[in-house]
């Protein structure tokens, strides 16, 4: 039978194994927890049983399976053919979707001419031009990968394989978000994810901070490559005020898209926002299953598939309390914020910083996104509320450029309602306050809180 909840499932198919050496990656310590494995890859025998038990548990016409690493490309195509053809023998009359999250530096004819023909959704990472990505991104002897990258890019375009890609914002490529955004699209990525690096630093001097920091973490201090929070906000920042300008509708940006749907009064559907979580699960190359991907530790194993059902450790209590304990442990300092509703308090993995009044439990990037949620707050009301009337999103674009010119008072009548989403009258509104709405900086004026 289904599970009666959506979920899903982020799958290790080789665990935490990568022929990269990505110094901010938080995965490759995972080692650890395998003492003594010398072969990584996911066996047959789990293989088929993952597939069976997940198309089982999943409700719906559509099952997606995803796959990650580790570096999922060094079990080789074959490995994926397998996959491929034990969700066609299972899958009944439901639709099939793939994901492969990659490097790219393995990337070649062979591959993209298999995911061309299997209809593979790939997510490339990669932070940006050649200085910005080989700051971090490097193979295991201090090699540069920018080039090898690239070149699986020109192969994945030549052979129409859909992309998006993912970025690793990080304190050096936070301080150049238009440089960054404006390479990702010249190589043809029209859907973007900005991942922020937060890592805590080892307290253990003179050992490496990513083999003890599951054991020996400071509770503040962070590694010298982790964002500042502030500055990843004025990032995201930087990047909407030209998207919003200009590639609404031609460029997605999850946090942005993510955005709207909150604003619009929908849950989020991206778990760090959501006020519990609990639906996004890990699952390594032995068939255990882990609370989520960022919480990869003894004490959130679940169980494995081998011995119980997918569903059955999906919906454990133990699983439930995962969520629940999401919600719980917020600090005033949050309740009491206007921009609650956007965040929730981001991700629990983050929650290790003080309030300004010394309360425990402070989101790290607290800073960073209330800077974020409260610029973009006006433009989000005015594309919530051209939604609601079954309109584009899009005419935010020529909603700002009016108000750049100061709304010429042709185009909207005195007593009709201001497009803003504040509630008012245009005349007492936009149309009174003219231009200084929305400066040219982009900066917004004080509107009503969200849920007024």
């Amino acid at each position: 039978m289904p599970y009666s909840e959506l979920f899903h499932i982020m799958v290790k198919p080789i665990g935490p194994l990568c022929n990269l050496d990505c110094e901010y990656c938080f995965y490759l310590e995972k080692e650890k927890l395998y003492p003594g494995t010398k072969n990584w890859g996911m066996s047959d025998e789990v293989l088929e049983k993952y597939i069976q038990d997940y198309l089982q548990a999943q409700g719906g016409s559509e099952v997606t399976f995803a796959w990650q690493g580790g570096e999922p490309t060094l079990l080789g195509i074959d490995f994926f053919l397998k996959a491929v053809e034990m969700e066609r023998k299972y899958a009944e009359s439901r639709k099939i979707k793939n994901t492969l999250q990659t490097n790219g530096v393995l990337l070649n004819d062979e591959w993209c001419k298999f995911l061309s023909e299997n209809d593979f959704l790939v997510g490339l990472s990669i932070d940006g031009p050649r200085e910005i990505h080989d700051k971090y991104r490097v193979f295991k002897g201090g090699q540069p990968s920018f080039d090898k990258v690239m070149a699986g890019v020109k192969c994945l375009v030549s052979y129409g394989v859909e992309f998006n890609t993912l970025t690793c914002i990080e304190r050096d490529n936070s301080c150049k978000p238009l440089e960054v955004y404006e390479f990702l699209k010249s190589i043809g990525s029209r859907f973007m994810q900005f991942i922020p690096i937060v890592e805590k630093q080892s307290t253990v001097v003179g050992e490496d901070s990513r083999e003890d920091s599951l054991l020996h973490l400071d509770s503040s201090a962070v590694t010298d490559w982790s964002v500042e929070p502030l500055q990843y906000g004025r990032f995201l920042t930087s990047i909407f005020d030209e998207w919003v300008r200009h590639d609404v509708g031609k460029y997605y940006i999850q946090v942005f898209d993510v955005a709207l749907q909150m604003w619009y009064g929908q849950p989020s559907s991206l778990c760090i926002f959501r006020e519990t979580c609990g639906s996004a699960l890990a699952l390594e190359h032995n068939g255990d299953v882990y609370s989520c991907d960022h919480f990869v530790t003894p004490e959130n194993m679940l169980g494995n598939i081998m011995e119980q059902s997918m569903g059955k450790l999906v919906g454990s209590e133990k699983q439930r309390e995962f969520g629940r304990d999401k919600r719980s442990p917020l600090p005033s300092y949050c309740l009491r914020c206007n921009v609650r509703f956007a965040c929730n308090g981001e991700c629990p993995k983050n929650r290790f910083i003080q309030t300004p009044d010394g309360e425990e439990g402070l989101n790290y990037l607290c800073e960073g996104y209330k800077h974020f949620f409260n610029h973009i707050d006006p433009y989000m009301r005015f594309m919530a509320s051209e939604l609601a009337e079954q309109r584009a999103p899009a005419n935010v674009m020529q909603w700002i450029m009016e108000k750049d010119e100061g709304f010429p008072g042709s185009k909207r009548g005195r007593n009709d309602p201001c497009p803003c989403g504040s509630g008012l009258k245009f005349k007492n509104c936009c149309q009174k306050n003219g231009p200084s709405v929305f400066s040219k900086s982009g900066r917004s004026r004080a509107l009503p809180d969200h849920n007024s």
